[in-house]
């Protein structure tokens, strides 16, 4: 019986990790287009995947070890970051809007050639969107951290687990997506309608996180 209940537990602070971590990371999100993007054009897809699993679970732990609480207790901090995240999506709305307008490289040139990135630019650049996205650390840190804060010893980690888990999960969903999509993105205007609507979500994005300041 006891073993029964002890596994019952378990399985809950897991699956609370899952359903939270996932109910967050499964939207339209800076991140989330890169690596749709990145599936897409077929570039070093694996790695993105592992950077984007390995740093929601880094960003996850710090929370649940104590960050979350730090960041409840300085609403200032707070409120600076849901500035520069509500700047960070608006740069990256713009950015998108200027290779649908203006990029003569926003998908593959007209003689099927396409200049391939390292996987250390590839990953460079997911983890500038990452990183400087002050916006990532409210949603990871502060909301799911806190969530994970509140379990009781190992089980903290079991929750850890279980957003690291949602977050495979989602990234892998995001690959095989951007695979099946390949045939569409074999044309130019499509790569641009792709960052028309980027830009759109992006701008929306910043308008609601300035709002929620």
């Amino acid at each position: 019986m006891r073993a029964m209940f002890d596994a019952a537990v378990l399985s809950s602070s897991w699956l609370t990790g899952f359903t939270v971590c996932l109910s967050l990371i499964a939207s339209i999100g800076a991140q989330n287009l890169y690596v749709l993007r990145q599936a897409v054009q077929g570039e070093h897809v694996r790695a993105c995947v592992a950077w984007c699993v390995a740093s929601d679970a880094l960003l996850v732990a710090l929370g649940v070890a104590g960050m979350a609480r730090l960041l409840a207790g300085a609403p200032t901090l707070a409120l600076w970051l849901r500035l520069g995240g509500a700047l960070f999506l608006l740069a990256y709305g713009l950015l998108a809007w200027h290779r649908a307008l203006f990029a003569a490289d926003a998908g593959p040139r007209a003689d099927g050639a396409r200049v391939a990135r390292g996987w250390l630019g590839v990953v460079g650049g997911l983890a500038v969107i990452t990183l400087f996205n002050p916006h990532v650390y409210l949603d990871t840190v502060l909301l799911i951290g806190s969530i994970g804060a509140r379990h009781e010893g190992a089980l903290k980690w079991i929750f850890v687990l279980g957003a690291a888990c949602a977050s495979l999960t989602w990234f892998a969903l995001l690959a095989w997506a951007g695979r099946r999509l390949q045939g569409l993105f074999a044309r130019p205007r499509a790569w641009r309608l792709l960052d028309g609507l980027t830009g759109a979500m992006m701008l929306v994005l910043a308008w609601w996180v300035w709002q929620g300041t």
